[in-house]
């Protein structure tokens, strides 16, 4: 006579515990990414940028240093903050006017996106794990 026993456990919870905090990770770890390619993007130089390149800084970097980011859960939020450079960040990504002035678009965000698409695959990869 032959006997066996089987054991189930439910780790259901465990798995989808790992997994949003895994993404969580991953998206702040693909907005930081991004966040620096746009930075790192933007020159201190005289003079505005050729237009469809990135804008360049003058006095004080301005425009490096209000590009942040925030991730939660549900995804992340990257660019320039309004209380540091306004409209300019709007003005320079996508051209239109600013100060009475018109500019061609300078974009460095969306650039800064596409350089970093292939990452994100990389980034998800090993994200749940025990």
């Amino acid at each position: 006579m032959f006997g066996f026993g089987v054991k189930i456990e439910n780790k259901l919870d465990r798995v989808a515990k790992a997994a949003e905090t895994g993404e969580f990770r991953s998206f702040a770890r693909a907005a930081f990414a991004i966040r620096q390619t746009a930075v790192e993007s933007i020159e201190r130089a005289a003079g505005p940028s050729a237009p469809g390149e990135p804008p360049h800084t003058h006095r004080r970097m301005f425009l490096r240093r209000a590009i942040r980011y925030a991730a939660n859960r549900e995804g992340a939020v990257i660019g320039p903050r309004f209380s540091v450079v306004g409209t300019a960040g709007e003005a320079h990504e996508f051209g239109g006017e600013y100060r009475g002035n018109k500019y061609p678009a300078r974009p460095f965000m969306f650039p800064a996106l596409q350089a970093n698409l292939d990452r994100f695959a990389g980034a998800w990869a090993g994200s749940i794990g025990e």
